[in-house]
């Protein structure tokens, strides 16, 4: 049986991509800061889900990792869907903070170690939740849309090493739209909104044909598209609400 963890289970994607996963009968190991909202996915299947306590801004959280990938006797699917993120025109520095720690410093944190765990141990596949918003940088959410260029880099960096030393590392960088989750409450009025349920299904998707880069869903890859052709001296002028 294949085998997964995903850290950020609580809600929203990662939520529904565990269920999804372990609907296909994949042992899985599920974490989050609140352990008390991984209860539904546990009593799925109690036999093959295996739940953790992980706060990927803690320093301990590597070793928990580690613990979890034991319970679980291996791994063959690393998925990461821990993320925040605000508005913050005011610039406010507990939000900055804050955000990078998670989406930088936290992102770094368990990138690494299951990248070394995958690099001694025969290689694996890392699938990360990233996001349309790292295209350009947004002056609404400077923070968010830095943290999540720098993840798109990072994931690209780490793609090319794994191929140089041929460690059998595969990735796949997820760039969703819009999403119908808790990051997004309290904001009204976006426009081609997703559920989480189909987005999941397409990151499944996107997961077992074991794409690089995959923005969710077409639509928004054609906005994306034309986005990055918008010239800078433009894009300092266009005024995002």
């Amino acid at each position: 049986m294949k085998k997964a963890i995903i850290i950020g289970a609580s809600s929203g994607i990662g939520h529904e991509v565990a269920r999804l996963l372990i609907s296909q009968d994949w042992i899985v190991g599920i974490a989050a800061r609140r352990i008390n909202k991984l209860l539904d996915l546990k009593n799925i299947a109690p036999e093959r889900v295996y739940t953790a306590q992980i706060d990927v801004t803690n320093e301990e959280a590597e070793k928990s990792l580690m613990q979890l990938i034991d319970c679980i006797g291996g791994l063959d699917l690393y998925f990461h869907a821990a993320g925040i993120g605000w508005k913050n025109p005011e610039l406010k520095e507990d939000i900055e903070l804050k955000t990078m720690d998670t989406n930088a410093h936290g992102f770094t944190r368990m990138i690494g170690a299951v990248y070394r765990y995958f690099m001694n141990n025969g290689g694996g596949h890392i699938a990360c939740i990233t996001s349309i918003a790292g295209t350009k940088g947004l002056g609404v959410a400077p923070a968010y849309s830095a943290t999540k260029a720098m993840q798109n880099t990072y994931i690209q960096a780490l793609e090319q090493l794994s191929t140089a030393k041929h460690h059998n590392i595969r990735f796949t960088d997820i760039r969703p739209g819009f999403v119908d989750t808790p990051l997004l409450d309290g904001t009204t009025n976006l426009p081609m909104l997703m559920s989480p349920e189909k987005v999941a299904y397409s990151i499944v998707k996107a997961i077992n044909r074991h794409r690089h880069v995959c923005v969710i869903d077409h639509r928004w890859a054609i906005l994306t598209f034309f986005w990055k052709l918008i010239p800078n001296w433009i894009w300092r002028r266009m005024k995002l609400s």
